[in-house]
C-alpha cells in the first residue's frame, strides 16, 4: 500500500512519496512476503498469559500455528495477535505500526487476519462437537483431547467420524438397530453367522440377510476409521489423479426437448466448449478452469468426475483385508467374502466420494483464494486512478431511441446543467449546435463518455466534430470511461436521497462524469461486484469475498484521506476506525456546528470514543481552504500559535479550544505523534509554515545527511518508522494525494474502428480489466481485446512488476500487436509488446 514501504535513513536524501514503486504487487505468497530484513520492532508482552489460547481454549498455541500458516517471525506474530486483540484497524497498524508488524503489506496483514479467524472457528467448532459427543454420553477424557488437539476442521471430521450416528436410513444404521454392530466385530475374530439368524424379523430372517447387515456394518466402520483414510490419501497422494468434465445429461436432454420449443431459453452449452470434453491432473489444472467447470456443474451443464487410479483401490483393498482389518486368527471363506465385499463396498460408497470432496474442496478453495487476490488488486487499482481536477466536465451515457442522457458537473463535482441529447436521429445537426452551445456556456472542455450501448456510434460523434473544430474556440477532448454499475446506483437508495428529483438516467450521466473527476469518491457508492472487474466473483464465497473487499475500499479510502468538512457519508464511513453509525454522528455534528477547524473536535463527536479517534484520525484531513469556504464572513481565528508546546498539545480537546486550526491535521502525520513532529522542527530550526516548501525540504535533507534518521529518531524518543512518515508529512506540498502517480483516463481525439483492425497492427491501449486466463485492453475501437496469460511474459515487463501474479493492472497502459479480429464473435486477440511508463 501507499507509504507503506520499509523506512530508513538511505532513502532520506529524496524524501520518499507515500507510494512506493513496487506497490500493490502480491507476486509471492502472504507468508513470504512477511519475512523482511526491516528492523526488529518492539515485542509486545502479554499482560497475562496469552489471550488467544485463553480465548480459543484449545491444546496448541493459535500464535505457534499463525506462525507454521503464514512463515512469520515469533516477534510479528506475538505483535499483531496482540494487535487484533485490542481491535486495531489494519489500515492503522500497516501505516502507523510499521515497526510492530515488520513493515508488512495490507494484504499479508488481512492474511494473517483471516487465518486467525479460521482458527477461532476450528475452536469453535472443536467445543461443538465435544458438545454433542457429550450429550450421547460418548465424550471420553481421550476424545476430548483429541478434538482440542485438531487445527484443522477436516481434522475435527475425522474424530468426529467414527461417533457420527448418520442418517436414520442408511443401511449400516439399521443393521446396528437390529443388534448386528457386535457380530460385525466378531467377524474380524470368526464367527458363525447362523445362531444370529431369526425368522420373524425382517433383515435376519436368512443368512444372506444377516451377512449384507455385517457387511454395511463393516463398510461403515472401515469409511469412518481415521487409520484407513490416512492411509488411503496417503496412496493417492503418490498417484496421478485427474479432474474430468463432459457435458450432462440433463444438458443433453434440455437442448433436444428445447429445439423444438421456440418460447424456452436453451442451455448455453457452446459457453463452455472448452469444457465438453475436458480431463486434467488436479496439480496443473488452473484457477480458472476450476472455478469455470464449477460454474458449469452448477448451472447442470456439466457432469464432473474425480479418477483416482485402479491401482490405487487395489492396494487398498490389499491393505486393508491383511493389515488394518485382518481377522485374527482363521477366518472362513464365506467371512473373508464378506469383508472383501465390505472393504469394496466401503470404498466405492464412501471412501471414494469423500476423497473426491475433498480434492474438490481443496481446488475450489485455491481457486476462489486467487480469484479474490485478482478481484482485490483490480478494485485496488481502479479506485486509486488519478483524479482529473480543476475541469468542469460533462459525462454522457450513450444511447439510441431514449437519445444521449448528459450531465455537465463543475469542478468540485456539482450538477451545472443535466440534458438529453438525440445525436443519432436525423436532427442530430440541430443537436450538435445544442451541444457546442452547452459547452461553451459551461466552459467544458472534457467529455466523459460511458462504455454501453452505443458508445461507439457517440464517441464517432464527437470525433468528427473534433476533426472539424467544431468547439472553437474550446480545445474539447474526450475519454471513455466504464460505466459498470451506473444503472444500478442510478436507482439506489442512496442516489435518490443524493439526487432526488432527478431522472435516473441523468443520475447514470452523472456517476460516469464524477468517474473520471475522483474515481474514488464514486465508485466506492457501487458494490464492487458490479463495477465490471475480476472475474467469477459471482461464483466465490461471497462472504469471504465481501470481507476481503470491504477491506480493501477501507485502505484506498484510508490511505488516501478525506476532508472532513466536504466528503460525504458514505465515504466517511470506509474510513478505518468509522463505520455508518459514527459518520452519521459526524454529519449531524458538522451540521450542526459547521465546519470541523481541527482533529481534535471529533472527541466531541457522541458514539466516537478514544479507540475510534486513535483509529481514524490519521486518515482524516483539515484542509484551511474547506475550513475558510465554510466559515466565510465569520470571525473564525484560523492561526495556530507556532511555539505550541508539548503540554498544550495533551490538553484534552474543548469547548474554548476548538476554533483552533492545527497545520498538521492536513497531513498523515498522526496525532499521537505531533509533540515529536514540533520537537523535530526545533531541532532542525524550521516551523510549522514552512511546511510543504523547498526551504524545508532542503532543512530536512541536510539535517539527515548530518545525523542519521535512526539517531533522530533515538533522540527524539521515537522509531525510525514514525520519524519517515513525519518527514514524509512536513515535506509533501498542501494537497497532496497519493493517488496523482497512478495512471489517469486517457483523453483522446480520433477512434480506429474494429473494422480497421488489421493482424499484425500495433497498437496502444489501456487495461480494463485482468482475469485468470489474461488481461483485456482498451484499444478505443468500443470493444476490448484480450492478452492471453502466455503472452504476459516478464521479458516484456518493467522489472518491479515481473513477480506480479499476471502482472498488469486496471488502468495500466501497454503498446500491444494485434494477432487476430474475429467480426463474427466480436473478439479481438493481443499480444503484448511492453508496458508503457
Amino acid at each position: 500500500m501507499p507509504d507503506e514501504g520499509p523506512s530508513s535513513s538511505q532513502h532520506l536524501s529524496k524524501v520518499k512519496k507515500e507510494e512506493p514503486e513496487d506497490s500493490f504487487t502480491f507476486d509471492e505468497p502472504a507468508q513470504k512476503k512477511q519475512r523482511t530484513n526491516a528492523p526488529q520492532g518492539r515485542p509486545i508482552k502479554f499482560k497475562s498469559g496469552n489471550p488467544c489460547v485463553e480465548e480459543m481454549q484449545m491444546n496448541w498455541d493459535p500464535i505457534q500455528v499463525l506462525a507454521e500458516k503464514t512463515g512469520m517471525e515469533q516477534w510479528v506474530r506475538v505483535n499483531i495477535t496482540q494487535l487484533f486483540q485490542e481491535e486495531n484497524t489494519i489500515p492503522f497498524m500497516v501505516r502507523y505500526r510499521k515497526d510492530l508488524i515488520n513493515h508488512m503489506d495490507a494484504d499479508a496483514v488481512r492474511d494473517v487476519q483471516l487465518t486467525l479467524e479460521k482458527l477461532r472457528s476450528v475452536a469453535k467448532k472443536s467445543r461443538s462437537v465435544a458438545q454433542t459427543l457429550k450429550k450421547e454420553g460418548v465424550l471420553t477424557l481421550e476424545l476430548e483431547v483429541a478434538l482440542k488437539n485438531c487445527t484443522t476442521a477436516d481434522e475435527i471430521d475425522l474424530v468426529y467420524t467414527p461417533y457420527n450416528k448418520g442418517s436414520k436410513l442408511s443401511k449400516a444404521r439399521r443393521a446396528k438397530e437390529l443388534g448386528l454392530e457386535p457380530v460385525a466385530l466378531a467377524l474380524l475374530q470368526t464367527l458363525d453367522l447362523h445362531s444370529r439368524i431369526q425368522p420373524s424379523t425382517k433383515g435376519l430372517s436368512t443368512l444372506e440377510e444377516v451377512a449384507t447387515g455385517v457387511q454395511e456394518i463393516l463398510a461403515d466402520m472401515i469409511a469412518k476409521d481415521k487409520e484407513t483414510i490416512t492411509y488411503v490419501q496417503s496412496q493417492c497422494d503418490r498417484s496421478a489423479v485427474t479432474i474430468h468434465s463432459s457435458v450432462s445429461k440433463t444438458a443433453l436432454k434440455d437442448q433436444q426437448l428445447e429445439k423444438g420449443n421456440l418460447k424456452s431459453k436453451p442451455k448455453d452449452i457452446a459457453k463452455f466448449s472448452l469444457y465438453t470434453d475436458f480431463t486434467c491432473d488436479i496439480q496443473r489444472i488452473q484457477h480458472h478452469q476450476t472455478l469455470a467447470i464449477n460454474r458449469g456443474e452448477n448451472l447442470k451443464i456439466l457432469t464432473v468426475k474425480v479418477n483416482i487410479p485402479d491401482w490405487v483401490k487395489n492396494d487398498f483393498s490389499r491393505w486393508c483385508v491383511n493389515v488394518r482389518w485382518r481377522p485374527q486368527g482363521f477366518a472362513r471363506p464365506e467371512l473373508m467374502t464378506i469383508l472383501n465385499n465390505a472393504v469394496e463396498a466401503s470404498y466405492k460408497r464412501f471412501i471414494l466420494p469423500f476423497l473426491s470432496r475433498g480434492y474438490r474442496t481443496k481446488l475450489t478453495a485455491s481457486a476462489e483464494k486467487e480469484s479474490i487476490a485478482m478481484f482485490v488488486r483490480n478494485l485496488r487499482q481502479r479506485l486509486l486512478m488519478c483524479p482529473v481536477r480543476g475541469r468542469t466536465v460533462m459525462g454522457v451515457d450513450p444511447g439510441f431511441h431514449h437519445g444521449c442522457k448528459l450531465a455537465i458537473l463543475s469542478p468540485t463535482s456539482q450538477i451545472l446543467h443535466t440534458d438529453v441529447v438525440y445525436l443519432h436521429s436525423s436532427g442530430k445537426h440541430r443537436e450538435a449546435d445544442r451541444l457546442r452551445y452547452l459547452l461553451l456556456k459551461h466552459g467544458c472542455q472534457t467529455v466523459v463518455i460511458g462504455n454501453g450501448k452505443a458508445c461507439r456510434e457517440t464517441e464517432a460523434f464527437f470525433t468528427d466534430l473534433i476533426k472539424q473544430n467544431f468547439f472553437h474556440p474550446l480545445d474539447v477532448s474526450y475519454c471513455i470511461t466504464d460505466e459498470a454499475g451506473a444503472s444500478i446506483y442510478s436507482v439506489s437508495p442512496e442516489a435518490v436521497k443524493e439526487m432526488p428529483d432527478m431522472d435516473p438516467n441523468l443520475r447514470s450521466a452523472v456517476s460516469i462524469g464524477r468517474r473520471v473527476q475522483d474515481p474514488l469518491a464514486e465508485l466506492i457508492k457501487i458494490d464492487p461486484k458490479h463495477t465490471g472487474i475480476g472475474t467469477y466473483q459471482h461464483d466465490v464465497s461471497q462472504s469471504l469475498l465481501r470481507a476481503v473487499l470491504d477491506g480493501v475500499v477501507q485502505e484506498c479510502v484510508s490511505f488516501v484521506g478525506v476532508d472532513i468538512n466536504i466528503c460525504s457519508e458514505t465515504l466517511m464511513r470506509h474510513v478505518a476506525g468509522l463505520n455508518a453509525g459514527r459518520a452519521h454522528s459526524i454529519m449531524e455534528w458538522r451540521e450542526k456546528n459547521r465546519p470541523f477547524f481541527n482533529r481534535e473536535q471529533l472527541k466531541l463527536v457522541k458514539g466516537l470514543g478514544p479507540k475510534s479517534f486513535q483509529q481514524c484520525a490519521g486518515f482524516i484531513r483539515i484542509n484551511p481552504e474547506t475550513v475558510h469556504r465554510y466559515s466565510s464572513g465569520a470571525n473564525q481565528d484560523l492561526e495556530v500559535p507556532l511555539k505550541q508546546t508539548v503540554e498544550k498539545r495533551k490538553v484534552k480537546a474543548s469547548a474554548s479550544t476548538c476554533n483552533q486550526f492545527n497545520p498538521l491535521d492536513q497531513t498523515c502525520i498522526h496525532p499521537e505523534s505531533y509533540s515529536i513532529t514540533l520537537r523535530f522542527l526545533s531541532q532542525i530550526g524550521g516551523s510549522l509554515d514552512q511546511m510543504g516548501s523547498a526551504v524545508l525540504r532542503q532543512m530536512v535533507e541536510s539535517s539527515v545527511k548530518s545525523s542519521s534518521l535512526d539517531v533522530f529518531a533515538k533522540s527524539l524518543g521515537t522509531t525510525p518508522e514514525t520519524l519517515q512518515l513525519i518527514v514524509d508529512g512536513l515535506t509533501q506540498p498542501p494537497g497532496f494525494d497519493i493517488r496523482q502517480d497512478f495512471e489517469q483516463a486517457d483523453f483522446k481525439r480520433e477512434i480506429v474502428s474494429m473494422s480497421d483492425l488489421r493482424g499484425g497492427m500495433v497498437l496502444t491501449g489501456r487495461v480494463t480489466n485482468t482475469a485468470l486466463f489474461g488481461a483485456f485492453v482498451d484499444i478505443g475501437v468500443g470493444r476490448s481485446g484480450l492478452i492471453p496469460k502466455r503472452y504476459i511474459t516478464p521479458d516484456k515487463l518493467p522489472v518491479d512488476q515481473r513477480r506480479r501474479s499476471l502482472a498488469l493492472g486496471p488502468g495500466e497502459r501497454v503498446e500491444v500487436c494485434v494477432l487476430n479480429v474475429d467480426l463474427q464473435r466480436n473478439r479481438i486477440s493481443l499480444d503484448l509488446i511492453r508496458v508503457l511508463r
